[in-house]
C-alpha cells in the first residue's frame, strides 16, 4: 500500500512538469489552433482548448485500465494522472478562470503568485510571446511582484 501511495504521489508531481512541457511546446506549439481560444474571450460555456481535457485522459484510462486488468503498477501510474486532473481543474478553471463562480478571495502568497503568474501568461494572445507555463508551481526567479 505505502508503494502505490509512493506511485501515486510521484506521477502527481512529474505531470506538474508533462503539463509544464505540454503547454509550453504542445499547445503554444503545433495545437495551438486549439488552445488560442483560450486566449481568448470565450463565447458560450466551453472553448476548443476543453479538448485537451479528453486528450489528457486517455493515458490516464488507459494505465488504470491496463494496470487493473493486468495487476501491474500502471493502475497506480493511472491513478496518479487522473489525481492530478482535478487539482488543475480546481486551480485553473475555478480559482484562475472563475469558470464556476466562487466568491473567496485568496490571501496567502502562494496562491497569490499562482493566479498572477497565470495571469501573466494570460497577458498575450499570441502563441509566441507567453511566458509561466506551470500550473501549480511557479519558479521563485519568476518577477510578479508578490
Amino acid at each position: 500500500m505505502f508503494l502505490n501511495c509512493l506511485i501515486i504521489l510521484t506521477v502527481f508531481c512529474i505531470m506538474e512538469a508533462v503539463a509544464f512541457y505540454t503547454h509550453k511546446y504542445v499547445m503554444h506549439g503545433f495545437l495551438w489552433n486549439l488552445h488560442k481560444s483560450h486566449h481568448r474571450p470565450r463565447e458560450g460555456m466551453f472553448e476548443k482548448n476543453d479538448w485537451f481535457a479528453v486528450l489528457f485522459a486517455i493515458p490516464s484510462i488507459l494505465c488504470i485500465y491496463f494496470g487493473y486488468h493486468n495487476d501491474t503498477a500502471l493502475l497506480w501510474v493511472g491513478v496518479g494522472i487522473a489525481s492530478y486532473c482535478p487539482a488543475y481543474f480546481i486551480f485553473h478553471d475555478i480559482i484562475v478562470h472563475r469558470r464556476i463562480k466562487i466568491k473567496y478571495k485568496f490571501k496567502s502568497r502562494y496562491m497569490k503568485r499562482m493566479i498572477r503568474a497565470h495571469h501573466l501568461h494570460h497577458s498575450t494572445s499570441e502563441k509566441n510571446f507567453a511566458s509561466s507555463f506551470g500550473f501549480l508551481y511557479v519558479p521563485k526567479d519568476l518577477k510578479l511582484g508578490v
